[in-house]
């Protein structure tokens, strides 16, 4: 651990400016998740989700993106989890998508919403059926007993609901409605391209106006 201080790493793949960046955010996201993809780099769906509590604390975790519109980015979790308990008292938040393969990162920032009943009904009965299971299982950031606790619970629901469990009313999804958004491309010598858009239109405007600026690494 005493060379950990040591540690580097020249970044050399690609660049990012102005006139090869998409003018609207959302676009460049697309290009760069799909290139992510395309590259088979580990999880190129994975996103840390930040939040801040009613204590004032920040807390992150990574979750899955699982859809993403004109509207903004949409994930899946329980309402009654410490992220959703922070959400419900303080809307904005942060997310994160590092593509270590690639050397890019993505920072996104904004307003929370829940996404409507029907979407949630529609991607959750999409899910495998453990899956389903374990949303019903799973006392998500409440402290248990043991592992135990969520076999046992698995059990009960299982037989409960066979093969058709219902969306239990505390899961659901959430859409982060962006209003910053920063795209960062490792660049040698540490003197990395960072392009960061902001919202100049009111949210819900289907034009969206954004300003893009770049930034010193």
């Amino acid at each position: 651990m005493q060379h950990i201080a040591d540690l580097r790493k020249s970044y050399e793949r690609a660049e990012l400016n102005e006139d090869a960046s998409h003018a609207n955010p959302m676009q460049q996201f697309e290009q760069w998740l799909s290139e992510a993809m395309a590259a088979q780099v580990p999880e190129p769906n994975a996103m840390t989700l930040a939040t801040v509590g009613s204590d004032l604390r920040p807390s992150t975790r990574v979750v899955l993106i699982k859809g993403f519109d004109a509207q903004g980015i949409v994930w899946y979790t329980n309402y009654q989890s410490r992220k959703g308990q922070a959400l419900a008292g303080n809307p904005y938040a942060a997310l994160q998508f590092h593509w270590v393969e690639l050397e890019r990162v993505v920072r996104i920032e904004g307003v929370v919403e829940k996404v409507s009943d029907a979407e949630s009904d529609a991607y959750f009965h999409s899910r495998p059926l453990d899956s389903r299971i374990g949303a019903w299982a799973s006392p998500q950031s409440q402290v248990i007993s043991g592992r135990g606790v969520l076999v046992a619970n698995a059990a009960k629901y299982g037989a409960k609901f066979l093969l058709n469990p219902p969306r239990p009313p505390h899961w659901g999804g959430y859409r982060l409605k962006p209003d910053h958004w920063e795209f960062w491309q490792g660049r040698k010598s540490r003197l990395h391209d960072r392009l960061r858009y902001s919202l100049q239109s009111p949210p819900d405007v289907p034009e969206q106006l954004w300003l893009r600026e770049r930034l010193a690494p």
